[in-house]
């Protein structure tokens, strides 16, 4: 990975290599159980890796396609180059493509499977909104992802849920659940999708806490860059705010996205919810900034 000068922080990094390894467990018993039940289970198994290949390599465009977002040169967006091109030189990193998607919902986001390949894209919502240092301290949140190769990451770690969802669905929609095998014995159909379904609530949760905690890191990496915690806080807590003047139809249509996104366009306090969540509350990525501006001696 190209080095950049985003800090690393070793406890976060240290839980997401744990969640990384718990899913790699999951995914090898997983395989294990698939090899055991034949060859209909592996050809799935083959189909959700070329749709792992085919995300892996085509995340940019399906997400801007799918947001509506469009490239914009220096000339037709020339505060948001500038503004990356600053953080660009301070990170010491290559520019990624740059994209603004016609949006009310005032979020940011970025993909690409490299820092070559990447693009941020933001939308007009959003910077409708912000003041230029808000803007600037969701722009460095949004390139430690890319930095860190979050994307790629997240792309590994959901292919567990992928294969356990089709599996799921095969065993189900194939009528194997209802069979039994040719000695007489249990439905192979009913155990892979039992076992699927298991793997798959699993693999979710995990890659939800995963999700989590990139978030959380990219927060602290986009604050230290900027020496500015508070003026990343300050556009969480607009955006948040702002969240609920969005017609709930255009929060919902958005919501598949939220992954990707810089807050959740829809999202709980619950503690089930919270546990489910692709970010963590609004309170902890607050309190984490607050504690970032006193160890660099500013005010929160």
């Amino acid at each position: 990975m190209t080095r950049t000068r985003f800090a690393a922080d070793r406890g976060l990094t240290g839980r997401m290599v744990l969640t990384l390894f718990l899913i790699g467990l999951l995914y090898v018993a997983f395989v294990a159980v698939l090899i055991a039940l034949g060859a209909r289970a592996l050809t799935v198994l083959a189909l959700a890796l070329v749709l792992l290949v085919v995300q892996y390599f085509l995340s940019d465009k399906i997400a801007l396609y799918a947001m509506n977002g469009r490239e914009v040169t220096p000339q037709q967006a020339p505060e948001l180059h500038g503004a990356i091109d600053r953080l660009c030189a301070m990170a010491d990193m290559p520019k990624p493509k740059v994209a603004i998607a016609d949006s009310d919902v005032p979020n940011a986001f970025a993909t690409g499977h490299s820092q070559k390949k990447s693009v941020v894209c933001v939308t007009t919502g959003l910077l409708r909104r912000l003041e230029p240092d808000e803007l600037e301290g969701v722009l460095a949140h949004e390139m430690s992802h890319v930095a860190h190769r979050d994307v790629v990451v997240m792309t590994i770690a959901s292919f567990l849920g992928i294969v356990a969802g089709l599996m799921t669905r095969f065993a189900l929609y194939s009528g194997l659940a209802r069979g039994r095998d040719s000695r007489g014995g249990p439905p192979i159909g009913l155990i892979i999708m039992l076992v699927s379904g298991l793997v798959y609530a699993l693999s979710f949760v995990l890659t939800r806490a995963l999700s989590r905690y990139r978030e959380l890191a990219a927060d602290r990496a986009a604050a230290l860059l900027t020496q500015r915690p508070s003026a990343l806080a300050g556009a969480l807590t607009k955006v948040s705010g702002e969240m609920g003047r969005i017609p709930t139809r255009d929060l919902r249509r958005a919501e598949p996205f939220n992954a990707f996104f810089f807050a959740p366009a829809l999202s709980s306090g619950a503690s089930l919810a919270a546990l489910l969540s692709t970010h963590p509350p609004l309170e902890r990525r607050l309190r984490q900034l607050a504690e970032i501006s006193a160890q660099l001696g500013r005010g929160a």
